[in-house]
Formats: structure tokens, C-alpha cells, sequence
């Protein structure tokens, strides 16, 4: 990898800051509202409709608060507690309203490599929710291109690749995802470093081991800068 890549992208969610302790702490308070139910058979049907939904709704915080309200309606048959739909409302301002927390050694990194590489933010989500975040965060400035995908499949990141006018030889994508910003980086022959976080959304997770020539696992995102 040294000596060949000239740019680099960087997922945003769990890569650059905290994001999805945020969410399981609001289906914990999500569970709470139906007392009667187990709150592990709350989570799953909320995760089915979001599953259910994903290709109408996208990733993101709306689409959240969407599933839930869907999911008090199928959980309570005909008898809706309006009350309930203003705090699921609540549960999702306030995951609009979190704190952007860098994640450990991000803005060292990101200052070491800016102007020696091409820097990119390569994430997916609600456009104006990450947006907020990026702004919130003060690392807009180290970053050449925001790229804010629907998805993140071979294609996506093709298309993003032949934007920026790279060659996937020189492409190199950092994030915390196996299975959006590791495995469909090496299906297009480009790098992928994974940089893990403690806590990984169920549709995200990828746990067989991942062999590939263009694939290293770091423990801190400052490990990346040695590799480089």
C-alpha cells in the first residue's frame, strides 16, 4: 500500500465519531414504552420493519423514528396511544440533538494527512443529518470531498472512485463497517483498513475472517498513518 495510494476516504458514523451507542440507547427507551412486552421482542420487530423498509426510507435517523412509529402501530393492533407517538418523537429529537464526540486520535490523523493525500468523507445516511454532524464536528476542513451515499455497494464506490478520477489501486477506504466500508472497497481491487468499534448495528456485522492482500485490521485510527 505505500508509495501507492493517493487518496483516502474516511466513513463518518463510529469512524470519525460516536453514533450508534446513540441509537441502542434509544431502542432501550423505545422498549420501555410497552411495558407488557419483553423488550428483546420489541428490538427484533423494530429491526424487521427497518430491514423492511430500508430501500424506502435509506439509513438514517428519520427512517429510525419512521420504524418505530410503525412498529407501536403493528405492537398495539388498533389501540394506539397517541401519547406514545410524542415520545417516540422525543427519542428521536434527541438523537438529532446528540453531541458530535470525536472518536480518539481522529483530528491527529486527519491533520497529519491532509495535504499529503486527498481526504474524503465517504458515508451513507440522511444528507442533512450528516451534514450537521460534519459541520458540528469541525472536520470539514481537512476533507477534499463529501460524498454522502444512499448505499454502500461495489458500485456506489465505484462511481465515487471514477468522480474523484482515481484508479481503485489508489484508493484506500478507512471505516469500522466489514460489510460497507471493507468488503465492497476489496471487491473493486482497491484498500480497505477496518478500524473497530465497540459496538456494531446488527445489519452491519460481518464475522468471517476477511483475507484479502488489500485488507489490514487496526486497533486505533492513528495506526493508519504508519501503514502509510
Amino acid at each position: 500500500m505505500k508509495n501507492q495510494i493517493t487518496t483516502i476516504a474516511f466513513d463518518a458514523d463510529d469512524t470519525l465519531w460516536e453514533n450508534e451507542q446513540y441509537f441502542r440507547q434509544a431502542e432501550d427507551k423505545f422498549s420501555k414504552l410497552f411495558e407488557h412486552l419483553i423488550a428483546e421482542d420489541v428490538t427484533k420487530q423494530l429491526f424487521d420493519i427497518e430491514m423492511k423498509n430500508l430501500k424506502m426510507y435509506g439509513y438514517g435517523i428519520k427512517g429510525f423514528m419512521l420504524g418505530m412509529i410503525e412498529t407501536l402501530a403493528k405492537l398495539s393492533g388498533d389501540k394506539v396511544d397517541t401519547a406514545l407517538i410524542s415520545k417516540i418523537f422525543e427519542i428521536g429529537h434527541e438523537l438529532l440533538n446528540k453531541p458530535i464526540i470525536l472518536l480518539d486520535g481522529i483530528e491527529k490523523t486527519l491533520q497529519h494527512l491532509y495535504g499529503k493525500y486527498r481526504l474524503v468523507m465517504a458515508t451513507k445516511g440522511d444528507l442533512l443529518d450528516q451534514e450537521r454532524k460534519l459541520e458540528k464536528s469541525g472536520l470539514a476542513k481537512y476533507f477534499h470531498h463529501i460524498e454522502i451515499m444512499s448505499d454502500k455497494q461495489p458500485a456506489n464506490y465505484r462511481k465515487l472512485i471514477q468522480h474523484l478520477d482515481c484508479k481503485p489501486e489508489n484508493f484506500l477506504m478507512v471505516g469500522n463497517s466489514r460489510k460497507s466500508d471493507i468488503l465492497p472497497v476489496l471487491a473493486i481491487n482497491a484498500f480497505a483498513v477496518e478500524v473497530p468499534y465497540h459496538t456494531t448495528w446488527i445489519h452491519e456485522m460481518h464475522e468471517e475472517e476477511i483475507v484479502h492482500p488489500n485488507f489490514i485490521s487496526v486497533e486505533s485510527i492513528d495506526q493508519v498513518i504508519p501503514l502509510l
